[in-house]
């Protein structure tokens, strides 16, 4: 074995399966309409509370008005990785919705530091 740990001893994981995403036109609107939104600019989070326990997840609602396909798509990956790195931190049994206003696209460690302001 390497570096001296048994198979799955103290060890968190950082994956980002499905289960974590928000999906649906149903589910993001039930969350934009009944969660307590903050704001840190480019981003606002709206977020509500499930009932059961289970992991957060994570939905991102990103326009056109913030670039072409390409820009989207990246600024949706670093937001993906950044709530991947720190979905430890986060409170268990919440949906995050994330709608991103135009800005220029910020580096990962931007886009967790504003996460890190939004989601505690």
């Amino acid at each position: 074995m390497m570096g001296g740990m048994k198979d799955g001893a103290n060890k968190l994981s950082f994956g980002l399966p499905k289960e974590m995403r928000l999906k649906g036109r149903v589910l993001f609107d039930a969350v934009y309409k009944q969660g307590k939104r903050r704001t840190a600019h480019p981003l606002s989070v709206h977020v509500v509370r499930r009932e059961d326990n289970g992991a957060a997840r994570l939905g991102i609602s990103i326009g056109t008005r913030c670039g072409n396909a390409v820009r989207r798509n990246l600024i949706k990956r670093r937001l993906r990785e950044a709530f991947r790195l720190m979905q430890h931190e986060v409170a268990v049994g919440c949906d995050f919705l994330v709608v991103v206003k135009p800005h220029v696209a910020l580096e990962v460690g931007g886009y967790r530091e504003r996460f890190g302001q939004l989601m505690r």
